[in-house]
């Protein structure tokens, strides 16, 4: 399987088959967004869509948003869905395009089974991430 960039001018026709995978991945994201919200991010260029494809289709997504900190180019994994980080072959060409990106490190929110799962490519929790409206 590959991981592939979807630019900007092929995202709507992409969406689609994507799609079921951003729901499933946000049902988990406590309504911070909504799958039309994600797909707005990414047409507009704010996130980035990349998609895990073999012959067979479309096996997987992720949506990721750089940022800058003083000390890193963070790639922070927004939703993540079917197989996308599955071995360390999909890591690696995942951590290829951040770093192609200027990424220095990848973060991202995950529950507790993606975030045990995730430490098998080196992640580490740093902190966990809670909120309020106000």
């Amino acid at each position: 399987m590959n991981v592939q960039h979807v630019p900007n001018e092929w995202v709507n026709q992409t969406w689609p088959h994507v799609a079921p995978y951003v729901e499933s991945a946000l049902s988990y994201s406590k309504g911070e967004y909504s799958a039309e919200q994600a797909k707005v991010m990414v047409t507009t260029g704010q996130w980035h869509l990349l998609v895990a494809t073999d012959d067979d289709g479309i096996h997987g997504m992720a949506i990721v948003q750089f940022f800058n900190r003083p000390n890193d180019r963070v790639c922070f994994i927004v939703a993540i869905g079917g197989k996308l980080i599955s071995s360390d072959e999909m890591f690696k060409q995942l951590k290829s395009y951040a770093a192609s990106m200027g990424a220095t490190c990848i973060e991202g929110a995950a529950r507790d089974s993606v975030a045990r799962l995730w430490t098998r490519y080196g992640f580490e929790e740093k902190y966990r991430i809670v909120g309020v409206k106000l």
